[in-house]
């Protein structure tokens, strides 16, 4: 299957504080075309493709407890579970899951690189 664009495109979705930030850094460190998309922010349940279109969709979940644990973030519970229903259409949609609150930054990367690897190679 032809990717959408070249080199393949890789979106990320997730709640806030879930890493993304993080991990499209190191990612394009490494060569790999990735876009943060703020999903977990709109009402429309399908804007990871409309804006993006991603060859490849990474959903990285994180706990509330996790995400309030990594940024001094002043939001409540009902907060987070607005931002997962946001996310349930690109989260159903992702070619990888990674849940990433027991995982390092180190760990994160590595899981995710193998994934997308075994991906590409597996369309190719």
């Amino acid at each position: 299957m032809p990717f959408k664009h070249d080199p393949p495109l890789i979106g990320i979705v997730g709640v806030c504080s879930s890493g993304k930030s993080t991990l499209i850094i190191e990612l394009q460190r490494l060569g790999y075309s990735c876009r943060h998309i703020a999903q977990e922010h709109s009402y429309v349940p399908n804007m990871w493709q409309r804006l993006t279109n991603p060859d490849i969709l990474i959903y990285l979940s994180a706990s509330y407890e996790t995400t309030l644990a990594r940024r001094k973030l002043n939001w409540t519970l009902r907060e987070y579970q607005i931002q997962l229903d946001r996310l349930e259409h690109a989260r159903e949609q992702a070619h990888i899951h990674i849940n990433t609150d027991l995982l390092t930054v180190p760990e994160v990367v590595k899981t995710a690189k193998e994934h997308i690897d075994r991906f590409l190679f597996l369309q190719n």
